[in-house]
């Protein structure tokens, strides 16, 4: 089959303009942070669920809500406390006593768009109250199923784990993230920037939807339609086969990695490289696709061990040696 490169080309380029009105909108709130727009929007393009992490007061609550008015879709926020349980996330059964029977009352992941707010602020029995909705994209109460309307998607905030009182998220459940951002401070100028926009009492952080479902299903598919090169293809396979075995790709950071990434790091990093190819109007994905967004993509699904622990190495700092050591196409 032939694909013409030229005119998934000329389409992308004419549809990602329509994202040029929401990151004004965006613009109108959030300071700097292109980065942390560019990877929400790359979430909502594919799917995937984000977690968002750094210390508190970076904006990334109020990132997430301003994503929210940006669309047409109904949108909750769940503040995860240590008291929280299972049943004020996904719903529970109520009994009826004058009628005799139970009814169904739906907790607030019943959304388009669930903010989890500090989620590692619950204990892992709640944290793991998402995964059934997060994988299966349905919820069980009782002995029903309930399927979540579509687009679904969990927008996860957390602290970092060294900060007092917090729960680390299960390596199951942070699989399930599709990117893991790291939100850092900002420079002096966009602080000042923000220092100048914020610092009123009253500041109006209200700002116009932009997109309906119809329009996210519409570029969804134009990013299915993204041309990848086998050698891409292959280029992305080589990288999460490093993260296994590092010494069949003559690296020497084995004995730092406890586990790498799974296939649904492979399945991710293609998606996440082709919306990244849609942002910057591409009907075709290159290999700075891949680097640009495969830290985001894996930092979280590389388990270092305590050795690495012990030497202060990260699995960015893995990461990009990975990156730097293999043969780009």
């Amino acid at each position: 089959m032939t694909v013409n490169v030229q005119e998934i080309n000329r389409q992308v380029a004419e549809l990602r303009t329509q994202l040029d009105p929401l990151y004004r909108e965006l613009e109108k709130v959030i300071v700097g942070q292109r980065i942390m727009m560019d990877r929400l929007l790359v979430g909502l393009l594919t799917g995937g669920h984000i977690l968002l992490e750094g210390v508190p007061g970076l904006a990334k609550t109020l990132a997430v809500r301003t994503l929210a008015q940006g669309l047409r879709l109904t949108f909750r926020r769940i503040q995860f406390t240590p008291d929280l349980l299972p049943a004020d996330v996904i719903g529970t059964q109520i009994y009826s006593p004058r009628t005799g029977e139970f009814s169904i009352k739906q907790g607030p992941i019943f959304a388009n768009l669930v903010l989890a707010d500090e989620i590692n602020r619950a204990p892992a029995k709640v944290q793991s109250a998402l995964l059934e909705a997060m994988q299966e994209k349905q919820v069980t109460i009782g002995d029903t199923s309930y399927v979540l309307d579509q687009p679904f998607l969990v927008l996860a905030t957390q602290n970092p784990i060294e900060q007092e009182g917090t729960y680390p998220l299960p390596e199951a459940q942070v699989d399930r993230f599709m990117l893991k951002l790291r939100i850092t401070y900002p420079s002096k100028e966009e602080e000042l920037a923000i220092l100048e926009r914020m610092a009123a009492v009253e500041t109006d952080l209200t700002i116009t939807p932009i997109l309906s479902p119809a329009d996210i299903f519409r570029l969804r598919k134009a990013i299915d339609q993204i041309y990848m090169d086998d050698k891409i293809k292959r280029y992305i396979v080589e990288v999460v086969h490093a993260t296994r075995r590092p010494g069949e790709h003559g690296l020497d950071i084995g004995p730092y990695i406890q586990y790498g990434a799974s296939p649904r790091g492979t399945i991710f990093l293609t998606r996440a490289a082709k919306a990244q190819a849609f942002l910057d109007g591409r009907g075709y994905v290159v290999p700075q696709d891949v680097k640009s967004i495969g830290y985001d993509v894996l930092r979280h699904r590389i388990i270092v061990t305590y050795e690495a622990e012990a030497e202060d190495i990260t699995s960015e700092n893995l990461l990009q040696r990975i990156f730097d050591h293999l043969k780009v196409p």
